[in-house]
């Protein structure tokens, strides 16, 4: 297919109590990069973590951190994300009124730059920016909550983004989030998305078999 899969692991799914252990066999089962989730209780009603915990599992792993704002005027933050140990950072269209200066902000710091957007805002919001963009998020649930059920409205929407990227000779990625298994990955792939976000999937029950499980199915698309 010619695109590079990545799968993230979303840590909101982890146990807590033994987050550096299971970052650690994340990374040995081969996951490329680390998916971590910060909400602020007001962009959306969940509130999760923040720099402490995001500092201190930098210690733990060499992996791309793939860091996630669900927050309210992300810029604020951005430099502080960037310091602690982020490599690439998504945040919402819908949180901020100039994406195109913290997308700015972003590269400044010499970190990749993710836009995401929520399920009912249009695809097509995304286009100003799509030149500029490392990573475009396609949050296939309701952002805020894990366990969710993936929307399947959602499909278009991926297919939409992929067209507007392949108009403009880009092979941006394109990551989705929300109700992602082994046994559905491939209506995702199939639309364009190249970058997996999963979190109970992977984190519920052996995590080493979970991967493997999810690395066959990125090999059975291939095919």
């Amino acid at each position: 297919m010619g695109r590079n899969m990545i799968l993230s692991p979303s840590i909101l799914a982890a146990d807590f109590s033994i987050l550096g252990k299971q970052i650690k066999e994340v990374e040995e089962a081969g996951a490329e990069y680390l998916h971590i989730d910060v909400m602020d209780g007001s962009f959306v009603p969940s509130i999760s973590f923040g720099m402490p915990v995001i500092a201190s599992i930098r210690k733990a792993t060499g992996m791309i951190f793939d860091v996630h704002l669900m927050i309210e005027r992300p810029e604020r933050y951005i430099e502080e994300f960037a310091a602690i140990g982020a490599d690439s950072i998504t945040f919402h269209l819908e949180a901020v009124k100039e994406p195109g200066i913290v997308i700015d902000k972003i590269h400044g710091l010499g970190k990749k730059a993710g836009l995401s957007v929520k399920p009912a805002t249009p695809i097509s919001e995304i286009i100003p920016y799509a030149d500029k963009l490392d990573m475009l998020l396609v949050m296939t649930v309701e952002p805020g909550f894990g366990g969710q059920e993936y929307i399947p409205a959602s499909t278009e929407r991926i297919r939409e983004a992929r067209r507007i990227f392949s108009e403009r000779g880009l092979a941006t990625d394109i990551q989705v989030d929300g109700g992602i298994r082994a046994d559905n990955v491939h209506v995702v792939l199939e639309a364009g998305a190249n970058v997996i976000v999963a979190g109970s999937a992977i984190f519920k029950g052996d995590i080493g078999e979970n991967i493997k499980n999810m690395r066959k199915a990125f090999a059975a698309f291939e095919k």
